[in-house]
């Protein structure tokens, strides 16, 4: 088995994979399984900062972002689609796939959005009924300021779908004070659960905005109002995938016990960068860096595939390329939720060095040691 320092899935605990192996009741008939997964949802809720409600959805993160855009696209209706990234530019689909109109705000791929530039371009056309916004676009690593940009759309009137899948509880999110509508997680990245679960929270503004719907909603699955009084009449809208959802439950509770998550994730991020530069190879982005996954691009010489094989087969550790327009371009280093540990880096920064010597690559220093100075 190798040690997967990838941007999503990550390792998961053990407390965690025990949870899965718990005893199942009929989730569609037992109430208590009901009050259960209701309690899960709210603890989610407090962890980000919110009274919100929160679905636990069936389904890997995609899901979340499907039955967002699902549920509050209209035929004919505008949507703004912040595009810096692989996954920005991503929205536009979905949007179109309902029946909506997308709007590209392109920016530099390089950077994150500036927010000034975005409420200077708002100022002359809002005319949207919501936007999309990537928090970290994981492709890239692109790390995008949704305490800024979210406050600054709802100024004028315009709803928010925020795929936060990579970056919470990795970076900082705060639901009601970034006034976001519709916010978008996955089990498998910071969370550190199995893939296979996605959770969204909603707003009263997004809600109100699905009941005064003129159409249907043209999808049963990737609905979000289907679960609209599940509780009040104990009945799911499909059969709930009973152990996904108890390992869940445990990977937030180990969150909610975590007081240094955030802060973790910073000094290893932090730590990862200083290393990549230091030692002569280059970070991909220019600014917007993320403290979940850190990119940098491929020397040259070298090849992805070449630096992921040698890794994965000599040091048992997988580290990622990406795909798209980055594909044998960049390596990603995934060092969100259980992966964010130092003992596990110096063996990554250490396993990389040796990787990266081996294809020829010159290094300005120790990798393994330069990371260790960091932290």
């Amino acid at each position: 088995m190798y040690k997967i320092m990838t941007p999503g899935p990550t390792q998961v605990k053990e407390n965690v994979r025990m949870a899965r192996s718990l005893e199942c009741t009929n989730p569609d008939l037992d109430e208590s399984f009901v009050d259960f997964y209701k309690e899960t949802c709210e603890h989610i809720s407090d962890l980000l900062g919110t009274k919100n409600e929160t679905f636990i959805l069936d389904g890997e993160g995609i899901l979340g972002l499907e039955a967002a855009c699902a549920s509050l696209t209209e035929p004919g209706d505008k949507v703004l689609v912040l595009d810096n990234g692989i996954y920005g530019k991503g929205f536009a689909d979905f949007v179109s796939m309902y029946g909506g109109e997308p709007e590209l705000y392109t920016v530099d791929y390089k950077n994150s959005i500036n927010a000034e530039q975005l409420d200077a371009y708002l100022s002359k056309k809002h005319n949207y009924k919501y936007a999309t916004v990537v928090h970290c676009d994981t492709p890239s690593g692109m790390l995008n300021d949704i305490s800024k940009i979210c406050p600054i759309l709802k100024k004028y009137g315009i709803m928010t779908i925020v795929d936060s899948v990579s970056a919470m509880f990795g970076e900082e999110v705060k639901v009601d004070e970034f006034q976001i509508d519709i916010l978008c997680g996955g089990s498998q990245k910071a969370v550190s659960a199995p893939p296979g679960l996605t959770f969204v929270v909603v707003s009263e503004d997004a809600k109100k905005a699905m009941r005064e719907r003129k159409t249907p909603i043209a999808s049963f699955y990737a609905n979000l109002k289907i679960f609209e009084g599940y509780y009040e009449a104990k009945w799911f809208p499909y059969t709930m995938p009973i152990s996904d959802i108890y390992g869940l439950r445990v990977a937030f509770d180990n969150i909610e016990k975590d007081n240094e998550m955030i802060h973790r994730h910073r000094t290893i991020g932090e730590a990862c960068r200083k290393t990549i530069v230091e030692c002569g190879l280059k970070l991909h982005l220019d600014s917007g860096f993320s403290n979940t996954v850190t990119v940098f691009d491929v020397p040259v010489g070298t090849s992805a595939n070449e630096i992921l094989d040698i890794m994965k087969n000599k040091h048992g550790i997988m580290l990622a390329g990406s795909f798209g327009e980055l594909s044998n371009r960049v390596i990603r280093i995934g060092h969100m939720g259980t992966n964010a540990n130092v003992q596990d880096m110096k063996e990554t920064m250490g396993a990389l060095h040796d990787t990266l010597k081996e294809l020829g690559v010159l290094l300005k220093a120790d990798m393994k040691e330069t990371f260790i100075k960091y932290v």
